[in-house]
């Protein structure tokens, strides 16, 4: 047998590759594409009625990422141990090359420009940085992972890509960044009282952190807590976003019928206020049904976790669901004033590249675990590193 063949055999299983297909989770697909087309009408609206600019661009990426989390989703899970802590490395090399020379746009330097397309790092780390902690705690056994000493390495591998997206200054990606971190930290045993610590250091730090904050960060977090203060300036935003919300009443305006959007009072409704706009059209029912869908993915990454064998696995699902969650929660509770504006895009449904591919990875690693959920991984397992 051939090296090539060894390995293809080895990173895709003893199993066929119809096997896998077979156990690939339909369900999940199913509801990722219900969110991913309500996504394209979103997009087809926010233009007043066109495919361009956004719409199609939108289906583009969506129709390339579909192979591409089948592909994820039927390699062999060992493949992704193995590649953890170099696919980290790269991310932060790449999370650097950002603030060395990368593309500036609205006053933030966050993406490297690819040409035709704009490469936005952040996205990419918190995926390396789920799996790379996942290969790290697997590693460990119970009493391994309570050790103070085993939790300076994960520790600093977390805190190093939140500075470096803080710099670029992308505040809202970095404490995603961190929350997913902090979720693992939970999940593989962590005591609480070391969270209960970390929280009262922050709280007393929060004077401090102030300090450090930009203008324009200062000023969310000021029109959060009074957000008729300056309701054409700073609140601008979050206001008629809050009037469109309002407006859609039990079951909303209509499709291309909100006035918010439609005569474009609604600013950046293509990206983080996507879910403004659907809530304006569809109202609190088609909400509902929208967030009861987000949610059903959530479930179906933990009852994935849950079955998984590995403990490597049982973090990676996990994960992938809580940054998924995590995003899904941010951008709809800042869309309706319940937390500050921070800049956070709604899963498959806001206008971007980047959030789009890096949310089908994070499906077809759901999926993979899913598939694999009888692998197990040896420590000591080869490696790249």
């Amino acid at each position: 047998m051939s090296y090539f063949s060894k390995n293809l055999r080895y990173y895709y299983g003893d199993s066929l590759l119809l096997e896998k297909l077979k156990k690939f989770p339909y369900s999940l697909l199913a509801l990722i594409s219900i969110i991913a087309i309500t996504g394209f009408f979103m997009m087809y609206s926010a233009a007043q009625g066109s495919i361009y600019p956004w719409a199609i661009k939108q289906v583009i990426v969506f129709a390339i990422s579909l192979p591409l989390m089948f592909l994820i989703a039927i390699l062999d899970l060992r493949f992704f141990y193995k590649i953890s802590y170099m696919s980290y490395i790269i991310a932060i090399l790449l999370l650097i090359a950002v603030i060395i020379s990368g593309y500036k746009a609205m006053g933030a330097t966050r993406w490297i420009k690819l040409g035709f397309f704009n490469l936005q790092p952040s996205e990419f780390m918190k995926i390396t940085l789920v799996l790379t902690l996942a290969r790290y705690f697997h590693n460990l056994n119970v009493n391994e992972i309570k050790q103070i000493k085993n939790l300076i390495i994960p520790t600093i591998l977390s805190i190093l890509p939140f500075l470096l997206i803080v710099k670029q200054p992308d505040l809202g990606t970095a404490l995603v960044t961190l929350m997913v971190a902090g979720t693992i930290f939970f999940v593989v045993g962590i005591s609480i009282w070391i969270f209960v610590s970390l929280g009262a250091i922050f709280l007393a730090a929060l004077p401090l952190l102030w300090h450090f904050l930009h203008d324009y960060q200062k000023k969310r977090v000021m029109t959060f807590f009074e957000p008729d203060n300056d309701i054409l300036g700073s609140g601008y935003n979050i206001n008629q976003s809050m009037i469109a919300i309002g407006s859609g009443g039990l079951t909303g305006k209509g499709f291309l019928n909100g006035p918010q959007v439609q005569l474009d009072f609604l600013p950046e409704k293509q990206t983080d206020f996507v879910f403004t706009m659907f809530a304006e059209e569809t109202g609190f029912i088609g909400c509902l049904c929208l967030i009861s869908i987000y949610l059903l993915i959530t479930i179906f990454g933990i009852r994935t976790a849950v079955n998984a064998k590995s403990q490597f696995g049982r973090v990676v699902a996990l994960g992938m669901s809580s940054l998924f969650f995590i995003h899904f929660y941010i951008n709809v509770a800042m869309v309706s004033g319940i937390i500050p504006v921070v800049g956070s895009p709604l899963p498959l449904m806001s206008y971007g590249g980047t959030i789009l591919i890096s949310s089908m990875i994070c499906f077809g690693l759901i999926a993979n675990v899913h598939i694999h959920n009888r692998c197990s991984i040896n420590v000591g397992t080869n490696s790249f590193l």
